[in-house]
């Protein structure tokens, strides 16, 4: 706790027993208590923080109050992906009905991640103005934490076809492994991304690691593909990043810049003794 005091401008608690315990440790910056309002967007329990049995945050409104003297403000997260705005309005709107009398007593409130406001069509204006009037009622500090708005479509996993096989269907293997590098689309049982993903020519393009089902998806091509040809893999950030691992020694991708020039700047690149390293 002393640690991430020291590295942390505002500090929010997962529960009133950590509050309870590291409050005191805590009072030189703002202090904030999870929210877990119990409805959420998520059809995925897997994905879902407001499910059922949830670890994730405090529900009793009653509990909460007897600390909120002791919080800032409240951080509440049960959106995943959700593009849909009425949802996300709905939502909130029952979040304020069972803690409105607590929401008044803090100085902030962080609505979390999830909102899919990049998506294509979304109602911007709509949010902003709904965000506007539930500071305003409040009278609290609002923030986002739209990690997924920061990074959709700003990155791809450029891969390698290494060799070509038939077994039904014409497969592609590239030099990656959705084991290794995308493993959220395994957790997810989602496909990658590849566009235009049209033309004469399918293909299942999969990653070259043991495993059976190390398969990015199946896509079309406006030409034939052979060993030697890239391919690029959109939306190759987020979650997907930030989950790759060395799964039996398959070697990570490099990391590189295409500047606004199309030049390449290479940012980082790894080597055995990286994976090497990796093991305990």
């Amino acid at each position: 706790i002393d640690e991430v005091v020291r590295l942390s401008d505002k500090i929010i608690f997962n529960s009133i027993s950590q509050l309870e315990r590291f409050a005191n440790r805590a009072a030189g910056i703002p202090r904030g208590l999870r929210l877990n309002p119990g409805v959420s967007s998520s059809s995925f329990d897997l994905a879902d923080p407001a499910r059922r049995f949830s670890r994730l945050g405090e529900g009793d409104p009653a509990a909460i109050a007897a600390v909120i003297d002791r919080i800032d403000g409240f951080m509440i997260h049960n959106n995943c992906e959700n593009g849909d705005f009425d949802l996300f309005d709905r939502l909130l709107a029952q979040t304020e009905e069972r803690y409105g009398d607590l929401l008044r007593r803090v100085g902030w409130v962080s609505l979390g991640g999830g909102i899919h406001f990049t998506g294509a069509g979304y109602p911007l204006d709509r949010l902003a103005r709904r965000l506007r009037d539930f500071a305003a009622k409040y009278g609290v500090q609002v923030y986002l934490e739209p990690g997924e708005a920061a990074v959709t479509n700003s990155t791809t996993l450029e891969v390698t076809v290494l060799d070509k096989i038939r077994n039904e269907k014409e497969i592609l293997i590239v030099d990656s492994s959705v084991e290794a590098h995308m493993l959220d689309l395994l957790i997810y049982r989602a496909s990658a991304e590849i566009a235009p993903d049209e033309g004469p020519y399918r293909y299942m393009v999969c990653g070259k690691s043991c495993l059976a089902g190390d398969i990015f998806g199946e896509f079309r091509f406006p030409a034939p593909l052979d060993v030697g040809d890239r391919i690029s893999i959109r939306d190759a950030a987020g979650y997907t990043m930030v989950k790759k691992n060395w799964f039996n020694g398959v070697a990570m991708p490099a990391i590189a810049i295409r500047e606004l020039d199309g030049s390449i700047t290479p940012v980082r690149q790894f080597s055995y003794s990286d994976f090497e390293s990796s093991l305990s």
